[in-house]
Order: structure tokens, then sequence, then C-alpha cells
């Protein structure tokens, strides 16, 4: 057999064996969210959604929950996304490559793998009882914006590495600084790719359970915030409380099914927004 039919063999395998796999994966997620849909459907209604909890969380809504995981997500972004794309260009662009340049590529990808609840006990040590912010939005903020935070350093970083040195020349010979040349130039090329990084952490932050249940969700609060040292209900914790007590187990778990749905529903709604951003600044560059 000669060797390019050999290879070619050995190719077909690998693309059907990678086709097998992509079909895996999406049947899988099919099948989760196809199960999510048909039991959490029939409970979804516009008194459940604007609703405060009734009974123990058996009935009513899951409006303060709603509000609670919104301002959780867009609290820790304001922190995280600022934060952590400051630092993936301080990272790329000003130091030199080096052994402190690779320590601190290593510490962040450890605390990228770092369980969430070791975050969520750092939290309350740092947020809830050293800075004395107690149980509240500010603390639970704080802390998943610390959790998102190495995904867009690490998102930032690669994103600035693909943009070519042709563009920061090209400006430095047009007489423009560093920053300018940053900021003007690579920044803008970059974003669309640094975005990726934000929707990727609001998937994960929006669903984390175990760091607000040490700094700001609470069992069972039919109120709104009023204020970003309160405490809030919070979608993932909910549906946590839901599935796992209840005075009528199979209420809770039906309201269970239509958080879960909802809470899918809003990460939805929150990628997309991301995405047609993305698409818009990608659009944008080209022009």
């Amino acid at each position: 057999m000669k060797l390019s039919t050999k290879k070619k063999i050995y190719q077909g395998i690998a693309f059907n064996l990678f086709r097998l796999m992509s079909g895996i994966l999406v049947v899988v997620l099919i099948s989760i969210l196809s199960f999510i849909v048909v039991r959490g459907i029939g409970v979804i209604s516009w008194d459940f959604i604007t609703k405060m909890p009734e009974d123990g969380m058996t009935k009513g809504g899951i409006y303060p929950a709603i509000i609670g995981t919104l301002c959780l997500v867009a609290g820790s972004m304001l922190f995280a996304f600022p934060v952590g794309v400051l630092s993936g260009i301080y990272i790329h662009e000003f130091v030199k490559d080096n052994w402190f340049k690779r320590f601190v590529k290593l510490m962040t990808n450890n605390l990228a793998g770092v369980p969430s609840i070791v975050f969520g006990l750092f939290g309350m040590s740092l947020f809830v009882n050293t800075l004395g912010f107690g149980d509240s939005i500010i603390a639970g903020s704080l802390t998943l914006g610390l959790l998102a935070l190495p995904v867009i350093i690490r998102t930032t970083e690669e994103s600035l590495k693909s943009i070519d040195n042709v563009f920061r020349e090209g400006s430095y010979a047009l007489g423009a600084t560093k920053i300018q040349t940053i900021r003007r130039v690579v920044l803008p090329l970059a974003m669309p790719n640094i975005i990726t990084g934000f929707i990727l952490s609001i998937g994960r932050v929006s669903g984390e359970t175990a760091p607000i249940l040490f700094t700001v969700a609470a069992y069972f609060l039919p109120k709104l915030p009023s204020s970003i040292f309160d405490q809030v209900m919070a979608l993932p914790y909910h549906l946590y409380v839901l599935s796992t007590s209840g005075t009528d187990m199979e209420a809770s778990r039906n309201m269970a099914y239509g958080t879960a749905l909802v809470l899918i529903i809003i990460v939805l709604l929150l990628n997309l927004i991301a995405n047609f951003t993305r698409s818009y600044l990608s659009k944008k560059v080209k022009h």
C-alpha cells in the first residue's frame, strides 16, 4: 500500500472520529436542554417571573432571584473585565519575556483551575469578614469577579498575541507612542476576541453556587435589594435549595425545573448580546 493511500485512510478515520465526537456532544447538549425545557416550560408564566416567592418557595415567583443574579453578573463583570483586560495588556505588551512573566502566567493558569468553593471561602474571609462588607452584593460580585479574572486575562493575552507586529511597527513609524498604539491600533483589533473571554466569564459566574453561598445568597428573601450592601436571592442557589429541600417536594421540583430554564434563558440572552457586540466590533474593525 502506498504511503499516500495510508495517509488518506488515517485521515479519513481521524475525521470520522471527530465527527462522531461532535455528534455525541450535540446529542448530549440537545438532550439536556430538551429535558429542562420539557420539565420547566409548564411552570413558566408571567406571575412566575414577576412575583415574589411564597410558602417557603413552593409558590409564587422567582423575581428577586432573577434581579439578584443580574446584579451579581453585572457587578462581577464591572470588576473583572477592566481589571482582566488591563492585566492582560500589561503582561503581554509591557513585561519582558523573563522568569517573572512566566511565573505570572503559571499562577494565572493555576488560578483558573482552583475550585469555585475555594474562591467562596476566600471571599468570605476577605470581603465578608476582614473588609466588613458582610453578606452583600458587593462581596458576592467581587468574589465572582476573582473567579472570572483568569479567563479574561488569558483571553486578552491570546488576543493581543494574535495581532501582527506589522500594525505596531506601522504605528510607531508614524510617531505614535506605545500607549497610543495599544489604545488606538492594537486594542480595537483585539477587542472582538477579548469579548469571547467576556462571554465565557458570564457563562461561568452566572451559574456558580459555591462562591455566592458564602458571600451573598439568601435562602428566602422576598424583597429586592436597595443597595450593594444588601443580601439577595440568586437563581443558582435558589435552584439548589428547591432541589434539596422544601415541604412539598413535587412543587419544589417543578419550580426547580422552571428556575433552571429561566437561568438558561438569561445566560443565552446575555451571550447573544455579547456575541452581537463582538460581531459589531469585528465589522467596525474590517471597515
